[in-house]
């Protein structure tokens, strides 16, 4: 186990979120709030404990799947309790275990909240939370793969720990230009729905604020009805955005480089769309008497329909009060996710795709025992490990989602809002039904089930297996031994 790089990683991380920790400082300027001082003091600390953590030399900057899972998840935990300290520190958030799970549901891109009130917050807290839905959707860790020098193609060990879907390819032959180029689109599409926004009218505070959660398919809103008060063009702007944001982020390198055959013949893409078309299509005409007119069912409908699937999290409509398949169909979706290379979260279209051709698969060695028939995806044929990583997960997952259930029942919740709140924690959406759902907040759970929760997210966000392995005892002993021998020379 190569324990130096973990640090050197785990630094280079509290020396960044202690740079990004200064522009909610400058909003605090801006709007002449005194709680900017709390972010400066923690944002101060990061930066000394990351230098302390740099400090000493590298002994091999080479590593392996090993440290670089290790790596991640210690680096998300790391970020998620450093920023859940202002909100904690300045009295905005008086319980720390609170503060931790706006902070993680942020940083997760899940958009839970444990507030009962987001409008009496601080413009500077309003501008963290979201900003953390933003660092959180690429992944802070792809943004330091540009920067870190890693030899031997370790920053593909990275990548593959932290970044969502099946399977991990780079862009470009290099993995750091392969980083570059996805946060040069991630920015981009930023910047042009900011410029809709303000197109639209919304104010230049809510327009950042709305358009991070967006691009990191978060969902916080500043606003206790999240999106409901704001036009229908404004609506549309973010629907739009939303399921861009859904899309295979390869999708969008090949349209950069004229390549538009293969960025529109990308399979994932075709049937992630399909769905929606689909699922907004079964929505309006379930919600349709509900309305006054039929654009404004539609608007409704496809707002909640990419929201859900894309894991984002906004709402315009209490879906809590829809029809029982209306409801049915935004849980399906909860778990299905969109594209694999996305911002957002779920189990992955790509998975599901794989999952139901391997059925086909079984079923026809079933009727043609002697027939031998591959799976393809993309045009390609879909490797066995790629195959097999992708059964291994779903059974992890239902394993992990029963576990937690079961775990959160026990506060005696009723069904429908112990199951919702594991779904949209675990796939990081945000709002469930019943007692967790769009209008209202996970403050009513226990301080252990909100720690659960918190495990949830993390593990959704992180694909399960980066978080898990911290469990594993191999890994300590690994680091527990290599401590030992260092101390013997």
């Amino acid at each position: 186990m190569n324990s130096s790089i973990i640090r050197y990683i785990l630094g280079s991380v509290l020396k960044t979120e202690a740079v990004l920790m200064l522009l909610p400082c400058l909003v605090s300027i801006i709007y002449r709030e005194p709680v900017g001082v709390y972010y400066l003091g923690v944002s101060m600390l990061c930066l000394g404990l990351g230098f302390l953590m740099c400090l000493k030399k590298i002994r091999n900057s080479v590593f392996y799947l090993k440290e670089g899972c290790v790596a991640t998840s210690l680096s998300w935990i790391f970020l998620s309790f450093f920023g859940a300290l202002p909100f904690w520190i300045s009295g905005e958030i008086p319980s720390l275990t609170d503060a931790l799970f706006e902070t993680v549901s942020g940083f997760t891109t899940t958009g839970a909240s444990i507030l009962a009130d987001v409008e009496a917050l601080s413009h500077t807290a309003l501008f963290w939370r979201s900003f953390t839905h933003w660092i959180g959707g690429m992944g802070v860790l792809v943004f330091l793969m540009a920067i870190i020098p890693l030899s031997g193609g370790s920053n593909i060990n990275l990548m593959r720990a932290e970044s969502p879907g099946p399977s991990v390819g780079k862009l470009v032959p290099k993995m750091k230009y392969t980083a570059r180029i996805l946060y040069f689109i991630y920015f981009g599409m930023t910047i042009i729905e900011i410029l809709l926004l303000l197109a639209g009218g919304m104010p230049l505070f809510d327009a950042l604020a709305t358009s991070m959660g967006t691009a990191g398919t978060g969902g916080f809103g500043i606003k206790a009805d999240s999106m409901m008060s704001y036009s229908p063009y404004l609506q549309w702007v973010v629907t739009i955005f939303m399921i861009l944001f859904g899309v295979n982020f390869n999708a969008y390198y090949f349209m950069i480089f004229h390549n538009f055959k293969k960025a529109f013949g990308m399979e994932e893409v075709r049937y992630y769309l399909g769905i929606i078309a689909a699922a907004i299509a079964i929505v309006f005409f379930e919600t349709l008497s509900l309305y006054g007119t039929a654009f404004e069912t539609l608007t409704h409908a496809s707002f909640q329909v990419a929201s859900i699937i894309t894991t984002t999290g906004f709402s315009t409509v209490d879906f809590n009060l829809w029809s029982q398949a209306s409801k049915t169909v935004l849980v399906l979706l909860m778990f299905i996710g969109a594209c694999a290379g996305s911002t957002g979260g779920g189990i992955k279209v790509s998975r599901f795709v794989i999952l139901v051709k391997t059925l086909g698969k079984e079923l026809t060695s079933y009727i043609h025992p002697r027939s031998i028939k591959k799976i393809k995806f993309e045009g390609k044929p879909a490797e066995h490990d790629v195959v097999r990583s992708i059964n291994v997960y779903f059974i992890t997952f239902m394993i992990v989602f029963s576990a937690s259930v079961l775990a959160v029942s026990f506060e005696d919740r009723d069904l429908i809002t112990c199951f919702t709140a594991v779904a949209a924690t675990i796939n990081n959406i945000g709002p469930g039904l019943e007692l967790v759902g769009p209008t209202q907040n996970f403050g009513l759970f226990h301080p252990i089930n909100k720690y659960v929760l918190m495990f949830d997210m993390l593990a959704g966000r992180l694909e399960l297996f980066p978080l898990l392995i911290l469990f594993h005892p191999t890994i300590w002993k690994d680091l527990f031994t290599q401590r030992i021998r260092r101390r013997k020379q």
